[in-house]
């Protein structure tokens, strides 16, 4: 294991086998109030939360990835068994607080090419604090993502968090084709 830097903003880098972790440590104010009264900071400590992000899959929790998803519009009813072969064979992100899992995305990609970023979420408790964008950035500066010659991803709601990174809309849609089964698990109300 090799370290990149040291404190609370320590990365590091662990090559076992095939597999690459990287992972950082982030300190995210959730008191809104703790910067506007600033001068009061002797009456009051302003809370703070710890994330850690990371790529580590022994951490995912594919039982509350899966209760997300199962939930969200782009994948209703979706089978714990799709999100498990899904996160096995693709390079996942976890946003974590202590041990529970807060967040999630995950990349499908040859590591040379092409990635497609999907099923990217943060629990809306924790929603609000900046983890979306420190998530976004994460997997834009992961090592098997540097230079790739097209990077997509699809959103129905979050155009502007990933415009800040330089994503926009397909060049040349009409070139781009698809084969789309809009209930593959069942989920549509019948």
């Amino acid at each position: 294991m090799s370290s990149t830097a040291s404190g609370a903003d320590a990365r590091q880098l662990c090559d076992i086998g095939q597999i690459v972790f990287w992972r950082e440590s982030i300190s995210v104010s959730i008191s809104s109030r703790a910067k506007a009264h600033a001068r009061r900071r002797d009456a009051r400590i302003a809370r703070v939360k710890t994330y850690d992000i990371s790529t580590d899959p022994s951490r995912l929790q594919l039982d509350a990835i899966h209760a997300y998803l199962t939930r969200s519009y782009w994948s209703p009813g979706i089978p714990e068994s799709v999100v498990a072969r899904a996160a096995a064979n693709s390079l996942c992100f976890g946003i974590y607080q202590g041990e529970q899992q807060v967040g999630f995305a995950r990349v499908i990609t040859d590591k040379a090419t092409f990635a497609y970023l999907a099923d990217v979420y943060v629990l809306e408790a924790h929603r609000g604090q900046g983890l979306s964008k420190r998530l976004v950035e994460h997997v834009l500066a992961h090592p098997d993502l540097r230079g790739l010659r097209r990077f997509l991803l699809a959103t129905a709601d979050a155009h502007g968090l990933y415009a800040q990174f330089g994503f926009s809309a397909v060049a040349a849609p009409d070139r781009m084709m698809e084969i789309r089964n809009p209930d593959p698990y069942g989920a549509a109300p019948i």
